[in-house]
């Protein structure tokens, strides 16, 4: 049976201690550099920070709305090239150009989430993918305004390694902090509601297109978001930003961290990306590896890693203490 009626404690305790951990988690990696002086780890730490931010904005929409869309990676793009190209025709300041990273994409998809929202299953599945592929053929086509394939550069925000991971950690920060707030309020109990009975939260006078286009606008504007950033660090955008692979890789992250979690992108994308890392020099295995980890969570695993060891601790505290042997 479809779940209509949350408990709210239950619900707001659960996100409590997933903000705490996740608050934990970041406090951690924010000591990291003190430790760690390698520009190639660095890096691999920062794009692992951009993974989770687009990671958190997928799961907004699929792990709490339960709206399935093949495009996270491709509205990174969109943001990508939303900075790079104030910067690169309108020599506009990174002030502006992050800020767009996240509007522009926004606003594409609060157009999309109008038409496709109204689809359901595979069908909204196969038209985020149609969309994303056709914004990435475009990209790479329109060589005069976009350079196509060759990139566009875009200017850096801070010379200092160190200084773009602290960059990205706020960044993950404010993301994190934003997706609790959502929780929290109305706007995210309605989501939720929706992901297990659209039917019926219909019938109860919940807006289900409305809140559903909002979730898939805010997803976007994250994902753009983290694009943007990402752009300013590596200097250079491309059409491979909106790789189907790179959309696996969110997906792997989330369903292996845990879905509809705060914390569940923010443990799957530091581990997935950082092991994939380390698999580079076994051989191009990383995919073949994460797809395989991906099935197994879906048939077995359901709540990924954090509702694994949530599952565990749940056990080591008796719910009754009262309860004889």
């Amino acid at each position: 049976m479809m779940r209509i009626r949350q408990n709210p404690n239950l619900h707001t305790s659960k996100l409590r201690g997933e903000i705490r951990l996740s608050l934990i988690l970041l406090a951690l990696l924010a000591l990291i550099p003190l430790g760690v002086h390698s520009p190639y780890w660095l890096g691999v730490l920062i794009v692992s920070m951009y993974f989770a931010i687009v990671t958190a904005g997928w799961n907004l929409l699929a792990g709490w709305g339960g709206q399935f869309s093949l495009a996270p990676a491709p509205f990174a793009m969109v943001g990508g090239y939303a900075t790079g190209l104030l910067a690169y025709h309108l020599h506009a300041p990174l002030w502006v150009g992050i800020p767009m990273s996240i509007v522009i994409p926004g606003i594409v998809g609060l157009a999309l989430g109008r038409i496709v929202l109204r689809l359901s299953g595979v069908y909204l599945a196969l038209t985020t993918l149609s969309f994303g592929e056709i914004l990435r053929v475009i990209v790479y086509n329109s060589i005069d305004f976009t350079r196509g394939d060759q990139g566009l550069n875009v200017p850096t925000l801070v010379q200092s390694r160190v200084g773009y991971y602290y960059i990205f950690l706020l960044a993950l920060l404010a993301v994190t902090v934003l997706l609790y707030w959502l929780m929290r309020i109305p706007f995210g109990r309605f989501l939720q509601t929706i992901r297990d009975d659209e039917i019926g939260a219909a019938s109860r006078g919940v807006n289900v297109v409305r809140y559903k286009t909002a979730a898939f606008a805010i997803s976007c504007g994250i994902c753009g978001f983290a694009g943007g950033l990402y752009g300013t660090f590596a200097q250079l955008v491309s059409p491979e930003l909106g790789l189907i692979q790179e959309t696996g890789m969110v997906i792997a992250m989330a369903m292996i961290g845990g879905m509809g979690t705060l914390v569940g992108p923010l443990i799957g994308a530091l581990l997935v990306y950082t092991a994939s890392e380390m698999l580079r020099s076994v051989g191009g295995i990383q995919m073949i590896v994460f797809a395989t980890l991906v099935i197994i969570f879906a048939r077995f695993f359901q709540e990924g890693l954090w509702g694994l060891l949530r599952r565990l601790l749940t056990r080591q505290t008796p719910a009754d203490k009262g309860a004889t042997p």
